[in-house]
């Protein structure tokens, strides 16, 4: 207790004791005087002979004694601590204390006039410290740029297998897949041009030898150089024929190990210390790369893949947008490079801490999610303490062109992409709902990373609307229980009166085509050492589960493969990645991951298009990938 409480204590403490005041006749007025006369002043608790530490007041009286020296004892070196007190006695230890409180303010104020002058100068710097001080906090931010850096190193290798045969419907692949086949030759010079209409009419319907008799039913256009101008078909391939396995091409095209880069660069800069202004430069070397979705098979694409083929090593502007804060709970971004998911209050997916196969990085919803890029801009509400928000942006993929047929804002040829969100989330667990628009066309809708070759091409004929709900759950604590990502998708596509196959426009050919995806991926945070990360995942690519075709295009085809085509949809396939990050510093991890797709090609894994269940075609891929961050 401090002395000046225990000095208001003392009074209460004497007025207590009054009505057991003695008589001053009783009093022994000699050992009061001799208690206060006493110049053996003690200096030690220790000192007395009948005080012990397992006495109530020990302490009291220890602080007493060795802080304030104001108790003295008997002269008998006894404190009587149980014997009752006097008021001459209590008067005693009173004066004595009061003269020690004046001994120490004395001694202050002489302390306090000696270094009068080196108090008020410290009091003058100080209050032009509080000033300076109330200054910076008006103006404490100025504009700062922030360099964030990353570079990942990818070796990796596929292999094939399977009993499937190319046929002469090869999808997108850029071949030749009919050269050791001699009749289509017979038919150039009656369709008025070269071989490429036959092949890619046999390509396409997959009619193989039978399609000579039923031409004539659905070319309407005997010049339309389908093969080039619809499937974009080169002829810088050739390997083997229509009775090639898809497993001896794709190991001819894509079975070498590569190793490849991708290096971003950040430009993260602030005017107000609560916008954004962000810049992405970023180079690879991935155009050629089986990891680039160029290959053989595109679900094999990874999402750091970055690079056009032929053009590898090109620094390039991949992001330029600000963000900036619109009252207390809504958020604006918009740029002439700006990505979908820049625009999203919520992420819906804590799936994954390092990237792989690039489609399990669209919470399993490529069709909602698809992570479209161009010029637009998006608003977004975050109510922090609900853990709401809603989400709405607009893009055009080619907002850059001036030319309304193939770029501009909100025109046909824009790549329109709108999308909008509504999402929960805590710091355990979080869903969401959304909805998208993609025109699907010039550079908007599914690539061949994240959907089958068939989805792909429907999504083309017009425009798509997609649905997505996704969520994840995290743990409490890391441990054996891993977070969980859920997401599923469904995507309706509508063809529109833009040309496409034999001359036809889209609509005359199929009325809708709907297609799903879905994945659940299992992470596992501090597995085995504290920092490493382990991550599966499974689930299904983008693959078409409905097809509706126009009535005489229906009977048409009918005719021709003897199959109704909307009863005849065998699309589904599977993909799975397994893979663990080695944090080898808070710089520097190595991911070594594996990775399978069971049918990449879904229904035209048999190249004739028949979807039959019995043809196999897989891939299984190994990869090493090493970041950097800086």
């Amino acid at each position: 207790m401090k002395l000046f409480q225990q000095l208001l204590v003392a009074p209460a403490a004497l007025g207590l004791m009054a009505p057991m005041a003695a008589n001053a006749a009783d009093l022994d007025i000699k050992g009061v005087s001799d208690y206060s006369a006493s110049s053996e002043q003690v200096t030690s608790i220790s000192q007395f002979q009948d005080v012990y530490p397992t006495d109530w007041a020990y302490q009291a009286l220890s602080n007493l004694i060795e802080r304030y020296g104001c108790v003295a004892g008997y002269p008998s070196g006894s404190y009587l601590g149980n014997r009752a007190m006097t008021r001459f006695e209590a008067a005693a230890l009173l004066n004595a204390c009061l003269d020690r409180i004046t001994e120490v303010t004395d001694e202050l104020r002489r302390l306090l006039n000696e270094f009068e002058q080196e108090l008020a100068i410290l009091k003058g710097r100080v209050d032009g410290l509080e000033a300076r001080v109330g200054e910076l906090e008006a103006t404490q931010f100025s504009t700062t740029t922030k360099l964030v850096g990353q570079t990942s190193f990818v070796i990796g290798a596929n292999s094939y297998s399977g009993d499937a045969e190319q046929g002469l419907m090869d999808g997108l692949y850029p071949t030749n897949a009919w050269d050791r086949d001699a009749e289509p030759n017979a038919w150039a010079g009656s369709l008025g041009k070269t071989e490429d209409i036959t092949q890619g009419v046999a390509r396409i319907l997959g009619w193989g030898d039978d399609w000579e008799a039923k031409r004539d039913l659905l070319v309407a256009d005997k010049k339309t150089d389908i093969a080039t101008d619809i499937l974009g078909y080169t002829g810088n391939y050739r390997y083997g024929g229509a009775d090639t396995k898809r497993s001896e091409a794709a190991a001819a095209v894509s079975g070498a190990t590569v190793f490849n880069y991708d290096l971003r660069l950040e430009l993260n800069t602030s005017f107000t210390g609560k916008d954004l202004l962000k810049t992405r430069l970023r180079a690879g070397n991935f155009g050629d790369s089986p990891y680039g979705g160029n290959g053989y098979v595109g679900l094999d694409a990874m999402e750091v893949a970055f690079g056009e083929s032929g053009k590898s090593d090109e620094v390039k502007v991949d992001r330029l947008w600000y963000q900036f804060p619109l009252g207390e709970e809504f958020t604006v971004t918009a740029g002439a490079m700006v990505r979908q998911d820049n625009m999203l209050a919520v992420w819906p997916s804590n799936y994954p801490a390092e990237t792989v196969i690039d489609f399990f990085t669209y919470a399993g919803a490529p069709g909602a999610y698809n992570l479209a890029k161009g010029g637009g801009a998006g608003i977004w509400w975050d109510d922090n303490d609900s853990g709401w928000s809603i989400s709405a942006s607009y893009l055009s993929a080619n907002a850059d062109d001036g030319n309304p047929s193939s770029g501009g804002i909100a025109t046909d040829g824009a790549g329109s992409n709108a999308t909008a969100q509504i999402a929960y989330a805590d710091e355990r667990w979080g869903a969401a709902a959304a909805y998208n628009y993609a025109s699907t066309d010039n550079g908007v809708g599914l690539y061949a990373g994240n959907g089958t070759p068939l989805a792909n091409q429907y999504q083309k004929f017009g425009p798509t609307n997609s649905f997505a709900l996704s969520a994840w759950w995290a743990p409490e604590n890391n441990g054996w229980f891993p977070s969980i990502s859920a997401g599923w998708g469904i995507n309706t596509t509508t063809p529109n009166d833009r040309e496409g196959l034999f001359g036809l426009s889209a609509d005359d050919l199929i009325d809708s085509a709907q297609s799903q995806s879905w994945y659940v991926a299992l992470q596992w945070e501090d597995a085995f050492v504290e920092g490493n990360v382990l991550g599966l995942a499974g689930g299904q690519p983008t693959f078409v589960t409905n097809l509706s075709l126009d009535n005489d295009f229906e009977d048409a085809y009918e005719l021709v493969t003897g199959e109704n085509a909307s009863d005849h949809v065998a699309d589904g396939n599977y993909a799975f990645e397994l893979w663990y990050k080695f944090q080898v510093t808070d710089n520097i991890s190595v991911t070594p991951a594996v990775y399978y797709l069971s049918r990449p090609y879904g229904m035209l894994t048999e190249g004739n298009g028949s979807g039959d269940d019995d043809d196999s075609f897989s891939n299984l891929g190994g990869l090493v990938r090493t970041t950097f961050k800086f």
